[in-house]
């Protein structure tokens, strides 16, 4: 994380659970804005960027999963869903919307915070420029290795914190497979079959951006018994 303290944006419709979280994080180190709602949230994403999002699911009108949907259209600030929800398929749901983590209420605001920092710790850092970058092609996209980026010709890919560590961790060893336990356990998660199939999904969310046909992956195969590998060209 930068000297400057993160920016959190707040959104829950409860009015008590804002002013906690608000209260606590903001005692912890976090500069953070709250909302009401998704209308009120895309009225302030208009005019300020945040380093993440903490978002309820159960909302009046658009819910927290929608609208994360439809912000990944435009931005990759990490987003951390809440919710009293917490099975499995509905933890799956919000990833593949595009959220990088899920906590299921009720949770200790300290959890919270730990989880709010692993995500920012994902996030890559902004590099000097170098005289000869690193640079893997795959296809018509490149990813700058040092600058934790990819490009489709001169324009930049979206990639949220999640998908920008995936793509850090396979760039270290390209054409060698990765194993998801092992994928799991570098992106500070918690180990188990749901984790595992977490992973699953954002590997999937990641080869839609990198693809030609994300069903059957060029770049990022899946490794029979061994995980998945990146395979430049």
């Amino acid at each position: 994380m930068s000297e400057v303290d993160p920016h959190l944006l707040i959104v829950d419709d409860d009015e008590r659970i804002r002013g906690l979280l608000q209260k606590f994080l903001m005692r912890n180190g976090f500069l953070v804005s709250t909302v009401r709602d998704a209308a009120h949230a895309r009225r302030l994403l208009e005019g300020l960027e945040f380093d993440l999002i903490v978002m309820d699911v159960m909302m009046p009108g658009e819910d927290g999963i929608a609208l994360t949907r439809d912000l990944r259209k435009t931005i990759s600030t990490p987003i951390l869903l809440l919710t009293a929800r917490g099975e499995v398929e509905d933890r799956i749901a919000g990833l593949e919307a595009g959220a990088d983590d899920y906590l299921a209420k009720p949770f200790e605001p300290k959890e919270l915070r730990l989880r709010i920092n692993s995500i920012l710790r994902r996030m890559p850092e902004v590099a000097e420029p170098d005289i000869a970058p690193k640079v893997l092609k795959l296809g018509t996209m490149r990813y700058d290795i040092d600058r934790g980026e990819m490009w489709q010709g001169d324009a930049l890919v979206r990639l949220t914190a999640t998908e920008s560590q995936l793509m850090k961790i396979f760039s270290a060893t390209p054409n060698a497979p990765v194993t998801r336990t092992k994928l799991v356990e570098d992106l500070g998660r918690d180990h188990g079959q749901a984790q595992e199939r977490a992973v699953d999904v954002q590997i999937t969310r990641l080869r839609r951006k990198i693809e030609a046909d994300p069903k059957q992956p060029r770049y990022l195969q899946t490794v029979r018994g061994a995980g998945y590998m990146l395979a430049p060209d």
